[in-house]
């Protein structure tokens, strides 16, 4: 790392006013402290004039190989009290680990003459002559010849075994047409001839199978000694990597506020993982917090930012707040806060404590009721308060109210429960048919111009960080919304959304992704920015009753 690099960064506006928190917050939901802002703006000031390094970030139109990054920011107090921060990105920047502006990683793998190169040159000698054998003239020569030589054989054989089976055929002719014109000492040396023609046959096709048998060992032997090189390289890759990956991870420790440091593969190990997914300790989380225990100083909060064009799959808004990442960075995030006051969970807080659960309808069969926001519908890990809880309360001469559907825990509106099994099996094939009428109201954070139409984005889990989803048309689950524009105002789109599919997030993905409406609700935390709520309700919700088969249609307004 060049000595003039200067990580520890001071605020170039005021501060007056602005009281430092009384905890570190939460880094997989937060809402960005005005230090943490404030660091932020001055980042963003940073990467607009900076001429530092040259990266397509696709902020402008003639990038055509655009890719947004992850930064991140950390308020630390130094050790004479005073207020500065970090900044971090995610990954590399413009090819690079090191810049003038940004801290270090955990553990520089592009270092030069360092293991990581070093074996990483080896492994990729190794992929050259394997790329070099496995697409030699040599070997697509060998193959062919060898393909051609049984093929022959194959023909010679079959060949062979025709005659001798019409050869076969013909002694049996013999021997019966001539038992009753020969004596019985001239028919036994007719059978003792035919004996020998058959002994001969059989001669002749294994000396002809044994000439095809040496013919093919022939080619078989040099191919096969070249299969055996690209086998061996490849085993050897196989192991060099595994080694190389090994020593890697162990490269990677992490300290905590209480001085104790441990490795990548140990935190990852301790919540049950064999290994740690691809990039993990790579994030701008773990960097900061790093680089703020190495040189003593106090982490106060932290922020992380996109900045550029969205990558495909995800949704990520150039400038947008967003949490640290699950997959990667949990384990690590876990240890490396520990010894710091921290804010608690908000997942192991319940938001429903307070609220209200209206029934709007009732009978023998069926229960609709409008959940509020940020209201489970089934219970979750830490918290058991839910519709279905609070349905059991009401209804306790019910075995078990039957869940039908469900509502995203921050999504208000209309819930249909089933009292009966029957009720319930009737209700599922009418959703699973796509004969409920659903409709859900939703305010996104700017302006629409197209007035209706289609969304198709078909939907997988980010396997890195749960719950969130991701575009994917290789393995992603089909996923099709109708949309109506409603109105437009205040720079805010208030549209009905109509869903065809039902998959998790799928309204929120497919307003908020480039490739959707590219303009994110009101109030998402996951895919926009927080507010005081999720600007989604489900309004209207229709269907048969699943005893009278009379259609029951409900509509309540949207509470924002």
């Amino acid at each position: 790392m060049p000595s003039e690099f200067t990580f520890l960064h001071r605020f170039e506006s005021p501060l007056e006013g602005i009281s430092e928190p009384e905890r570190f917050n939460f880094p997989f939901s937060y809402s960005p402290h005005p230090l943490s802002q404030a660091a932020v703006e001055q980042t963003q000031a940073y990467l607009m004039r900076q001429s530092d390094f040259i990266h397509p970030f696709g902020l402008n139109d003639d990038e055509e190989r655009a890719i947004g990054k992850m930064f991140g920011v950390l308020v630390v107090k130094d050790q004479q009290g005073e207020l500065g921060f970090l900044a971090a990105v995610s990954g590399k920047l413009a090819g690079a680990n090191h810049h003038r502006y940004f801290v270090p990683p955990v553990f520089d793998m592009l270092k030069p003459g360092d293991f990581f190169l070093q074996e990483e040159a080896k492994i990729n000698s190794i992929n050259h002559r394997l790329e070099q054998l496995s697409e030699s003239e040599e070997l697509q020569r060998q193959k062919a010849q060898l393909s051609e030589i049984k093929n022959q054989a194959i023909k010679q054989l079959e060949e062979m075994r025709v005659r001798h089976k019409a050869n076969k055929k013909q002694r049996k002719i013999t021997r019966t047409e001539q038992q009753a014109l020969l004596n019985p000492v001239e028919y036994q040396a007719l059978l003792d001839d035919l004996i020998k023609q058959s002994y001969h046959d059989q001669h002749q096709y294994d000396v002809l199978k044994a000439k095809c048998s040496a013919a093919i060992s022939a080619v078989e032997e040099p191919l096969q000694r070249l299969l055996d090189e690209i086998s061996a390289l490849r085993d050897e890759r196989r192991a060099r990597s595994a080694r190389l990956q090994n020593l890697l991870f162990e490269q990677y420790k992490f300290l905590n506020a209480s001085g104790e440091e441990c490795s990548l593969l140990e935190l990852f190990n301790a919540v049950g993982k064999e290994l740690p997914p691809a990039g993990a300790g790579e994030c701008a989380a773990p960097k900061l917090l790093q680089y703020a225990y190495q040189n003593g100083w106090k982490p106060i909060c932290m922020a992380e930012f996109w900045w550029g064009r969205p990558p495909g799959s995800e949704v990520r808004k150039h400038g947008y707040f967003y949490p640290a990442c699950k997959g990667k960075c949990e384990p690590i995030l876990a240890h490396m806060l520990k010894g710091l006051s921290v804010d608690p969970n908000p997942m192991l807080v319940n938001p429903a404590a307070d609220k209200e659960l209206p029934v709007v309808y009732q009978d023998e069969a069926i229960i609709v009721v409008n959940k509020p926001a940020e209201f489970l519908t089934v219970p979750g890990i830490h918290i058991q308060d839910s519709v279905q809880h609070r349905i059991m309360q009401l209804f306790p001469e019910l075995d078990s109210p039957w869940i039908v559907h469900r509502l995203d825990m921050s999504t208000s509106g209309l819930l249909v429960l089933a009292k009966t099994k029957e009720a319930h099996e009737h209700l599922q094939r009418q959703f699973a048919s796509q004969r409920v009428y659903k409709r859900y109201t939703a305010l996104l954070q700017g302006i629409v111009e197209v007035s209706e139409g289609e969304i198709n984005l078909p939907l997988r889990v980010d396997l890195d960080d749960r719950p969130r989803q991701i575009v994917c048309a290789e393995f992603g689950r089909p996923a099709r919304t109708r949309f109506q524009v409603l109105d437009r105002s205040n720079g805010r789109t208030r549209v009905h959304f109509y869903p065809i599919t039902g998959r998790t997030h799928q309204l929120r993905v497919h307003a908020a992704h480039a490739l959707g409406l590219n303009t994110p609700m009101v109030g998402d935390d996951l895919y926009g920015q927080p507010a005081d709520r999720l600007h989604l309700h489900a309004g209207k919700l229709g269907f048969l009753h699943p005893l009278t088969q009379k259609k029951m249609e409900f509509e309540i307004s949207d509470p924002f």
